[in-house]
Order: C-alpha cells, then sequence, then structure tokens
C-alpha cells in the first residue's frame, strides 16, 4: 500500500461540498463534524454525513468527531463508526491513551488521534501506542498555537518533532503535517511543506482543493532521489552488509530501508 499524501477536509454540513472534494483526486476526505461545523448545525451535519456514507465512497473517508469530553461525540459515534463508507475515525483533542482506548472499545474501524493541547504533546508517546486500533497521530496546530501562545511558526517545531517520534516509537506511520490555513498563500505552503518534509511528516491536510498538487508535488521525490535510491537497493542487493558507494555515501540496512520507502512513494509518479 502506499502511504496516502492527501488528507482534504469538508465540512459535514455542506453536503455539496463533500461530493466535490471526492472527487478532486485526494487521497483521503476528512468530513468534519468539529470545527467546520457551527453548534446549530451539528445535528444536520450527523445526519448529512450518515447519509452520505451508508454506502462504500470512491476513495477512503475519515470523520471527525466532535471533542471527546462532550455529549456530541458519543452521538457522533452511534450515527457514523460502523457504516459502509467510513475508513477510519479522527478523535480531536486527544489528551490521554484512556480516550483513545475508550472509544477504540466501542468502535470497530481505525482511529487517528489529533494532538491540540500541550497536555496532549506531553502525552504523545503514550497515545501513540495506546491501542491497535489507533493507526495514526498528528498535530492539530491552530488550537495548539493557541493554547501554548505561540505566534511565530518556529515556536511549533519541537511539538512537530515530539509528535513525529512519538509516532515512529509506536510503530506508527509517519504523520501527515497540519493545515496551511491561507489557501491564496501558495509560496507559504510550498516553504511550510518543504519544512515539514525536512522535520519528517510525509504528507499534509488540506482545506482546498488547490492545495493538493502542491502537497503531492512537495512529498513525493526528485528525480535525483530517485535515482539515488536506486542505486543504494542496487548496491545492497549485490553486495548485503555495508559499505561503501562510488560517490562516497555509506551505506547500512537503515540507509536500505529508506530508499525503499522512497522508491514506494515514487511509484506515484
Amino acid at each position: 500500500m502506499i502511504h496516502p499524501l492527501t488528507w482534504l477536509y469538508a465540512p459535514g454540513d455542506r453536503p455539496h461540498v463533500v461530493a466535490k472534494a471526492l472527487a478532486c483526486g485526494a487521497d483521503v476526505v476528512v468530513i468534519d463534524l468539529e470545527d467546520a461545523v457551527a453548534p446549530d448545525r451539528k445535528e444536520y451535519a450527523r445526519a448529512a454525513t450518515a447519509e452520505r456514507l451508508a454506502e462504500e465512497q470512491p476513495v477512503p473517508v475519515h470523520v471527525r468527531i466532535n471533542a471527546l469530553d462532550g455529549p456530541l461525540a458519543a452521538e457522533d459515534l452511534r450515527a457514523v463508526a460502523a457504516l459502509p463508507g467510513v475508513s477510519g475515525l479522527r478523535l480531536p483533542k486527544v489528551t490521554s491513551p484512556a480516550q483513545v482506548a475508550g472509544i477504540a472499545e466501542r468502535t470497530p474501524g481505525p482511529l487517528y488521534a489529533l494532538l491540540e493541547t500541550a497536555l496532549g504533546v506531553e502525552h504523545a508517546y503514550a497515545i501513540a501506542a495506546a491501542h491497535p486500533s489507533l493507526r495514526g497521530v498528528s498535530l492539530g496546530e491552530s488550537d495548539l498555537r493557541a493554547d501554548l501562545g505561540i505566534r511565530e511558526d518556529a515556536g511549533l517545531d519541537w511539538s512537530r518533532s515530539r509528535v513525529i517520534v512519538a509516532a515512529r516509537a509506536a510503530g506508527l506511520a509517519p504523520p501527515p503535517q497540519s493545515v496551511h490555513p491561507d489557501i491564496r498563500d501558495l509560496e507559504g505552503l510550498v516553504a511550510s511543506c518543504a519544512h515539514g518534509r525536512a522535520l519528517g511528516f510525509l504528507g499534509r491536510a488540506a482545506i482546498h482543493p488547490r492545495q493538493l498538487p502542491i502537497i503531492e508535488r512537495a512529498y513525493l521525490p526528485t528525480q535525483r532521489e530517485i535515482e539515488e535510491a536506486e542505486a543504494v537497493v542496487k548496491a545492497a542487493a549485490a553486495e548485503p552488509g555495508a559499505q561503501a558507494l562510488p560517490d562516497g555515501r555509506f551505506v547500512d540496512a537503515a540507509v536500505v530501508a529508506a530508499a525503499r520507502r522512497t522508491l514506494s512513494l515514487g511509484r506515484r509518479l
């Protein structure tokens, strides 16, 4: 399976937007019942989402339910968790492994935890390792900025690295980056994706279809990276064990594993 690179959010109370999202090429569509939906539209969003996901969808669909410490989450779970069109549930503002375990005991499918507070980041590894049903963790940077009082983007880098390390330590896939909130700032999105890739993220959440090709391009390997990875894998096949390539690069098992990941992503090209 090729790892998803694009995760497109669509508000649950706007079925026409959800329909467009499903057709625009995102690897995963995330129907949002939480922040994108006004309080007086929650019931409608839940019903519309349940109707849409009563059958299988053309692409994987996740549903972001409402806050776990409020009354709406239980209603969301009852309405959508077991539907044929649901490929995963995204849990907002997770702060403890007990929250993940509690949801996992009540729902059959994959779970994804969003860490959006200082407490959530502090418990990142415990949350990431909370239950076999948990398939991924990621940051919700807008809420985290507010919680930490951060104004400059660099102030989030420690939290970003913390979550990336926690995911790896728990045996999970690398997290996707949080959304870039300015849909007109495409140059900023390019730079932000390059920074995220350097930190260890893989792919990114989006809030508008125009962001998708930029995210995919940023996270796909370049032709040079593919050629270098091919050379590493070829050398390892010819002579197992640690060695130095003609260009001076040292090759061992970890380098070979990274090269194979690069080639796996390169197949999308």
